[in-house]
């Protein structure tokens, strides 16, 4: 599959955002890997960064922060910090398979949240999860204070639909492994994790 040129990869996604980069680590049941996260200047959300194929977006992925940095570097930009984030997916994982019997990783789940969030901005993805209405944002405000035992049925179910949604979004999102570090991003390995 042909790939399509760009002059500038990290104004990415399909919203163009160029912001300051991160390094994020992603560890889950199915697959884990390391992705890079733009930061949102001003007021624009964060995204992680997705590079255009000819019919969809791709997530580059990175088994290492030294991929990741010489990728970025060969750009001609810079991590943000030198340090990596890791969103631990596997307790939300778990906590999904039987969230009746098992208490919620409170901190896993809010930190899954935002990231599937940035996921489907940067592949133009935002209808992979469920509409957000004011039950989401009540049981948001519950899990930021930590406070997820008070959701209410509603509250609960509405969560654990995002989160599995996201999660299926994260195992299913075309990603390149370990792209070239050139400018024509010819190379690569398009693939499932």
């Amino acid at each position: 599959m042909a790939k399509i040129e760009m002059t500038d990869a990290f104004a990415a996604g399909p919203c163009g955002r160029r912001g300051s980069l991160h390094a994020y680590r992603v560890r889950a049941l199915s697959r884990s890997a390391l992705v890079l996260w733009i930061g949102g200047e001003g007021d624009e959300p964060d995204q992680v960064l997705a590079l255009p194929e000819v019919d969809h977006w791709s997530v580059p992925v990175f088994m290492t922060v030294r991929q990741a940095r010489v990728y970025v570097s060969r750009r001609g930009r810079r991590l943000a910090t030198s340090e990596t984030n890791t969103l631990e997916l596997t307790p939300v994982q778990r906590w999904l398979e039987d969230p009746v019997r098992r208490r919620v990783p409170s901190g896993a789940v809010l930190e899954a949240w935002n990231f599937f969030e940035d996921l489907a901005r940067g592949l133009g993805e935002v209808n992979g999860l469920p509409q957000q209405s004011a039950v989401h944002n009540s049981a948001y405000e519950k899990l930021f204070g930590g406070q997820s035992a008070a959701w209410t049925p509603e509250e609960r179910r509405a969560v654990r639909d995002l989160i599995t949604a996201g999660v299926e979004l994260w195992n299913s999102c075309p990603v390149t492994v370990k792209p070239r570090s050139g400018i024509d991003r010819g190379g690569g390995v398009p693939r499932r994790l």
